[in-house]
């Protein structure tokens, strides 16, 4: 994933949220209600177009798993077709699902995300610490063994976070003491080629002050910014708790979604002007974090 952003000069990762309210009208059919099998034929249909404007622009794609649950057993298969075009056009694939469980159900979660053969194959899968260490084991044996990453929830973007996250626990906060457990895990963890490690950290760019305690707490963990965009959160946010590198600053993925999968212009746009909404809106994020990488 480094090697692949240095490539590409920034940290973009495009969110696959397919909220059913704003799928553009040329891709809508019918009602677009959740039970309708034309609807999952919709949303397929807008993901994949959208597969074919992302495809070399950036590394990594994240869908929300959640969006295609909503849909039943249909949407669950539309998030196979996804992922698989999307590793077939080159992806990585990220996945938002925020698992976590105890036990047996812990490794039945990893084994449907990470596992060689898994139905919902990924690259690497959000994780949710909170219910303790325990829960994470399932995950980071894949990380070892196999090089799949984890993203583990920090410090979330949403105004809520804080009702427990920041709640004080011996003269820190809760978040805190999370990242500061991972971080030997995170040193376990670091890759041979870019010394970054395959434990990452959720931090988000609407919390900026959080996020620079949580990189300094885990130096070698990238961190999955949500927030930049549509959530408020600037280029220069995202990127304050990157490090230098050999091509500019790294260490991080910037996620994206709203804006770039439903601008305004796009919603009502014919399938030519829809391409090149989509397509500016992209370009407008990708030249905005490769200059907050390279300042």
């Amino acid at each position: 994933m480094i090697e692949r952003v240095r490539a590409l000069g920034h940290p973009l990762c495009v969110g696959l949220d397919p909220h059913l309210a704003r799928i553009p009208s040329v891709f809508r059919r019918a009602q677009m209600r959740p039970d309708d099998p034309e609807t999952a034929e919709a949303v397929r249909e807008f993901l994949f177009a959208l597969l074919d404007r992302i495809a070399g622009r950036v590394a990594v794609v994240k869908p929300q798993i959640a969006l295609f649950e909503a849909l039943g057993w249909r949407g669950i298969r539309v998030l196979r077709e996804v992922v698989d075009q999307a590793r077939a056009v080159g992806l990585l694939v990220l996945m938002d699902a925020k698992r976590s469980d105890i036990g047996s159900s812990a490794e039945g979660y990893a084994r449907a995300y990470l596992d060689e053969g898994a139905p919902l194959p990924s690259d690497a899968l959000t994780v949710n610490p909170y219910l303790g260490m325990d829960t994470l084991e399932p995950f980071l044996d894949r990380a070892r063994g196999s090089g799949k990453g984890l993203f583990v929830l920090v410090k979330t973007s949403n105004p809520g976070s804080g009702d427990f996250q920041d709640q004080m626990l011996t003269g820190r906060p809760l978040f805190m003491r999370v990242a500061e457990r991972l971080a030997p895990v995170s040193e376990a963890l670091c890759g041979p080629r870019t010394g970054w490690s395959a434990l990452g950290a959720v931090a988000g760019a609407t919390h900026p002050a959080a996020a620079e305690a949580v990189r300094a707490a885990l130096p070698k963990a990238i961190i999955l910014v949500p927030g930049y965009g549509a959530q408020g959160g600037s280029a220069m946010d995202a990127v304050r708790v990157f490090m230098a590198g050999p091509a500019g600053r790294e260490g991080g993925l910037v996620n994206s979604s709203r804006a770039v999968l439903f601008p305004e212009p796009a919603h009502d746009a014919d399938a030519r002007d829809w391409d090149r909404i989509i397509d500016e809106h992209m370009e407008r994020a990708i030249d905005e974090l490769s200059d907050a990488v390279a300042s």
